[in-house]
């Protein structure tokens, strides 16, 4: 069933995979500053000032610089509790050499410095770990240290590190069909695939995730996850979990790679009814908690309080950096086995690169798709979490480095920033590699 007729505001919803209507040379990354525009200021903002989920306003450009900031002020979340355990410190070191590095953007002929990239990719805040040690942290936009931004697909990465320690603890089993764990989902093209093959987004499943076709499934799905009352002639599903009963096939299961959000969305569903928790509490218990993270994350939801397990997720910058380091130190924080080294190894390894080749990703030629996580058999052995508009955790274990990056890029595909954030990873890599951010012994 289709919801043409639904305002595009309500269609919009959770999905956080918007495609925005933007113009042909959009505004610069210096001049869609939100601190420029004003977004939300005054007792109450004037009406040219204001940003509302309702109206779909807050994920228009550049409105969006501002509410991939404060999710939280715009729609109904859950926390993700740090509980009240001690901070794991982050040691700093300056590394003032950063500013001069530089690098050739993918398709370009002249080189780009570190500093120009955070411009051209319109990014609201990196945190770069070496060996642990903070060497670079940087805010722009509407994103502070003590605020949280929206991880969008980063999401489905956390969700995929806690399918695979659940495999591992044998709460899930790889093999078993979903129709085990949620029969409701028996006569959905979910129904009669593994779990592995929901990990590794190898289902035979009819989700298109095209935002120019008012036709894809993704907006059905935005329209069931979006909380607000629906208007009074919608039928469509009301919940994440009626949207995924409602998934058809198509292909064969295990037979090509294909990155389709409904994934994670049943992944969570499993999740959740294996362990009688929902993901916001599994990711709090089992990671942010452990992880000593300083600030409490929070999730997005459907109206009936799902957390959205697809791309919900909003945390700090430096709580994503230390996330990333818990991936780097093969699943450990401090002297504690966080998540044991054998998930981490496994989800190092990557999958079927033949697979992940049919889904025609031209820039990332080579790379795989491994339990919700982005291989990119590199000679480093660089492994990524993505997200729509710049979101990105780059671990590389060789160069010792994460880099952990938030970003509202006005075009949502990370095809339109990846020319000027891979080879800028990979340059920092090998800046490292060399020596060029000497760090203290000790």
């Amino acid at each position: 069933m289709r919801y043409a007729g639904i305002k595009r505001g309500l269609l919009v919803g959770l999905s956080l995979g918007w495609a925005l209507s933007v113009a042909a040379v959009p505004l610069s990354a210096e001049d869609s500053d939100p601190a420029r525009w004003g977004w939300m200021q005054g007792s109450p903002p004037p009406p040219e000032k204001r940003i509302s989920f309702a109206d779909g306003s807050y994920f228009q450009f550049p409105q969006m610089r501002w509410s991939v900031a404060h999710f939280r002020q715009l729609m109904p979340t859950v926390q993700v509790a740090r509980g009240t355990g001690p901070i794991q410190p982050l040691a700093s070191h300056s590394c003032a050499a950063l500013d001069a590095l530089t690098f050739v953007p993918w398709g370009q002929s002249e080189p780009m410095t570190w500093a120009e990239s955070m411009r051209a990719n319109y990014t609201d805040g990196i945190a770069v770990l070496h060996r642990g040690r903070l060497i670079d942290e940087r805010y722009f936009g509407a994103l502070t240290a003590e605020g949280q931004h929206a991880a969008m697909s980063v999401t489905k990465s956390f969700m995929g590190l806690l399918g695979a320690l659940l495999i591992e603890e044998g709460l899930l089993d790889a093999e078993r069909q979903v129709v085990e764990y949620v029969p409701e989902l028996g006569a959905s093209a979910f129904g009669s695939a593994t779990i592995a093959q929901l990990l590794d987004m190898t289902t035979g499943i009819r989700f298109s995730e095209d935002y120019a076709d008012p036709n894809a499934e993704v907006w059905a799905h935005a329209a069931a996850g979006n909380p607000l009352p629906k208007p009074a002639d919608y039928v469509g599903p009301r919940s994440y979990f009626e949207f995924l009963q409602t998934v058809q096939p198509e292909g064969e299961h295990g037979a090509a790679f294909h990155y389709r959000t409904a994934n994670t969305d049943a992944l969570g569903w499993v999740m959740t009814r294996a362990t009688g928790q929902n993901v916001a509490q599994l990711l709090s218990e089992r990671i942010w908690q452990p992880l000593g993270a300083e600030q409490d994350a929070y999730m997005t939801v459907d109206s009936w309080g799902t957390p959205f397990a697809g791309g919900g997720l909003n945390l700090s910058l430096r709580d994503l950096a230390r996330f990333g380091e818990l991936l780097r130190q093969n699943g450990r924080v401090g002297e504690q086995q966080v998540i044991p080294a054998a998930v981490i190894a496994d989800l190092r390894t990557g999958g079927d690169q033949a697979q992940f080749a049919q889904a025609g990703y031209s820039q990332l030629e080579g790379w795989s798709y491994h339990q919700m996580w982005w291989i990119t058999h590199n000679a480093h052995g660089a492994f990524m979490a993505r997200g729509v508009h710049g979101q990105a955790l780059y671990i590389d274990p060789t160069a010792e480095m994460v880099i952990a990056r938030f970003g509202s890029h006005p075009v949502a595909a990370n095809a339109a920033n990846d020319a000027t954030s891979l080879p800028a990873y990979q340059a920092l890599a090998t800046f490292l590699l060399e020596g060029g951010c000497a760090l203290p012994e000790g």
